[in-house]
Formats: C-alpha cells, structure tokens, sequence
C-alpha cells in the first residue's frame, strides 16, 4: 500500500512539474517584449545573417549600431538599413581584438547614450579535413568566435547590470552541439561560444539581464562565398555550398531573423533553428555515442586530405569553375548573397 502511495505521489509530482513548465512556456510566448526604441548592436553585422537581423530589428522600430572589418561594406549595410527609417551607425572594428571592440562599444554609446541588445553574430567558416588544419587556423576561429564573444559581451555588462536591464544573444551554431567533419576549427570555436552563452544566462538571470543562445542549422546567407576552403578546395567547396544553399538542408536568412529576434522579444534560453539541426541536436542528446560513429560514416564520403596545410581560398574564387548542374544546385545561395551584401561591388 504505502508502495502504491509513494508511486501516486511521484507521479503527481511529475505531472504538477509538467504543468508548471507548460504554463512557464506559455507564460513566456504572451510577454514579447516591444523592441520599439531599443538599442541593438550586431557584430558581423555588415553582411549575411547579421544583416538580415539589423533590418528586422529596424523593422521593428530599433536603432541599429553595426560593426565589421570592411568599410565599403559596412557602408552599403547602413545605406541598406536605413530604408526602414532607422538610426544607424556602422564603424569598423575587429571582434577578436579587445581594444578595438571597447573603442568601437565607447563611440556607440556616444551616438545612442545606451545598449539594450547586443547579439555577438561575427564569425567566419573554414571547410577542410584536419590533416589540412593548422593551429593558426584553430587560434583564429577562437579568436573570431569566441573571443569575439566574450569581448563584446564584457563591455555591456557593467551597463545592463547597473539598470538590472539588458539582453545578450550569442549566435552559435549546430555545429555548438556536434562536432562535424571538415569544420572541426569552427565547431571547436562554436561549442566554446555555447559554453559561454548557457553559463552567462545562469548567472546574470539574478541581475535582470537575459542571454539567449542562438543553435542555427545551415542557412541560405550567401556565406557559402565567404567561407575558406583548404585541402581538396573545389571538392570541399562543393559539398558544402549544395548543402548551405539546399531548401532541404537549410534555412532562408529572412525565416531565420524573423525567428532569432522573435527569440530575443521572449526571453528565451534558447532557439535552435531548421527542423535537421533540431533532430540533430536531439539525436545527440539521447543518443550520445551513436552520432558521432554516424559522422564518421558521414566523413568517409567527404573529400580526403592532401599534403598541402597552407593554401586556402574564398567560396566565391571557386564558384566560376563549377559545371551548370552545381550552380543550378547553389542559385538559391546566390540570390541570398545578392541580398544580404555577400558580393563585391563588382559582381553585385
């Protein structure tokens, strides 16, 4: 009896967690935040996925301060912006030096006054098997990617915690969550980045500010163009610009902002984006060892090393030598490109 007692209890414990969750959900998708008149400062923000948030986040009645190392860019960025009527400042900085990110923090202060959002979105992409992976290329992904996080992040902090107000986002990446091959410098770079995303939220939850990480699948950015390839490149180049740019295994940037930045608006610890990187993250949490035997199969069938580690080229250098088939497979990548600044001036 007391047996059939303690069982009824657990299960009614479980059941009143349950609903407690569902209604702290529920709770959480009624109290969007109205954004209108916020200050939001996007790293990386002068190109794909970071434009497209500066542009929804201006739709949304935000000021808009932008940062990245290209001064053309950066500037067709503000002028791109701008046409939803919103205040925007754009100024160069490089995220994976810290004077350059308190300099560049200092004059955007000057300009709004405040930061009320900050997303750590820079990042750049480097495609090859690790034989063809130097330990500059695994210190620079850091740098970018998580350094370029924390710097940033350190700046606001004292701002937000001081007006107990304030949101941080951290866009990772599926890659935070498992390890894939042929990315092993960028996954290294992105499962620090989660570390410090999840982590930051716990601790500042007590000071009012809130920290949403950001778990994107591929997406359709044009990033493919940007990204490096080392190794076998035209081989590497192909396999991955087909999958960023496929409908089947990646998500539109617009789709993606629209997402990230309702995320933001409720608070939410986290929002991994496109259905393949939801079952993947899914499949690694339940199934812990089996996912990374499965990538090992994956990986026989990726392009082999060869002895050269230090010839890298750009995405877009390659893209001429493709047959008309392969392009075909990458058109939806290169109206993105077009779209969100990913092209020279020239070829624009």
């Amino acid at each position: 009896m007391g047996k059939l007692k303690l069982k009824s209890n657990v299960w009614l414990a479980a059941a009143g967690a349950g609903a407690g969750l569902t209604a702290i959900r529920l709770l959480r998708r009624s109290k969007a935040e109205d954004l209108r008149g916020k200050v939001v400062l996007i790293t990386g923000g002068s190109r794909g996925l970071g434009l497209a948030l500066a542009e929804e986040f201006a739709a949304k009645g935000c000021d808009i301060a932008i940062c990245a190392r290209d001064d053309n860019e950066l500037e067709r960025a503000r002028k791109m912006i701008a046409r939803s009527g919103a205040q925007v400042f754009a100024a160069p900085c490089d995220v994976s030096d810290r004077e350059s990110v308190r300099e560049f923090v200092e004059r955007v202060r000057s300009r709004f006054s405040r930061i009320d959002i900050l997303v750590n979105n820079a990042g750049e992409i480097l495609v090859a098997p690790v034989e063809n992976t130097t330990l500059h290329d695994m210190e620079k992904a850091m740098a970018v990617m998580f350094w370029g996080a924390v710097y940033p992040t350190l700046e606001v902090l004292p701002e937000m915690e001081a007006r107990r107000d304030g949101h941080i986002a951290v866009i990772t990446s599926i890659g935070g969550k498992v390890s894939v091959p042929h990315l092993l410098a960028y996954s290294c770079a992105k499962f620090a980045a989660v570390a410090f995303s999840e982590g930051l939220r716990a601790e500042m939850a007590q000071a009012g500010v809130k920290v949403t990480t950001i778990v994107p699948g591929l997406m359709r950015t044009g990033s493919h163009l940007k990204a490096k390839f080392k190794g076998r490149q035209e081989a590497e180049a192909t396999w991955f610009s087909v999958a960023a740019t496929s409908p089947a295994t990646s998500i539109g940037a617009r789709r993606a902002a629209r997402q990230i930045v309702n995320a933001i608006a409720r608070g939410k610890s986290e929002k991994i984006l496109s259905t393949p990187a939801t079952i993947l993250a899914y499949l690694k949490g339940v199934l812990p060892g089996l996912v990374p035997d499965f990538l090992g199969v994956v990986n026989r069938m990726l392009p082999g090393a060869n002895g050269d580690r230090e010839s890298v080229r750009l995405g877009e250098d390659l893209e001429g030598r493709r047959k008309k088939w392969l392009r075909a497979l990458t058109t939806l990548g290169r109206h993105a490109a077009r779209d969100l600044n990913q092209l020279n001036r020239s070829t624009a």
